[in-house]
């Protein structure tokens, strides 16, 4: 099969949905936290415990399970998209695409439960 010049985000949300299809029904948010967590172990597990159980592999950096507890993790999406300066002391500067900061706040909320 010939890739077309459309394939790119749609393309990988086809096969996305193909693959949680393969595994029982699937939702947009199941979706969007799967492609948050994804974001999260890319950009963020070096420093932050992204998962459910586990400690920081940086001390200062607080798991990603306990940030709902310090305020609401959707104020953090216009900041995710804008570009973090400043988290923990050795946090690099990064910034999302808006709809990338939306999947990993939802990922975040998956986590509140």
């Amino acid at each position: 099969m010939r890739a077309s010049c459309h394939s790119g985000p749609r393309a990988a949300m086809t096969v996305a949905l193909l693959w949680l299809g393969a595994s029982g029904p699937a939702t947009a948010w199941d979706l969007k936290v799967k492609q948050g967590e994804t974001i999260a172990r890319t950009n963020c597990a070096r420093c932050h415990a992204i998962g459910r159980q586990g400690e920081s592999p940086f001390r200062d950096a607080p798991p990603f399970r306990d940030l709902h507890a310090r305020y609401p993790v959707e104020s953090l999406a216009e900041a995710l998209a804008e570009g973090i300066v400043t988290g923990h002391p050795t946090m690099p500067e990064f910034r999302l695409e808006p709809d990338q900061a939306d999947d990993l706040i939802a990922y975040l909320k998956s986590l509140e439960r």
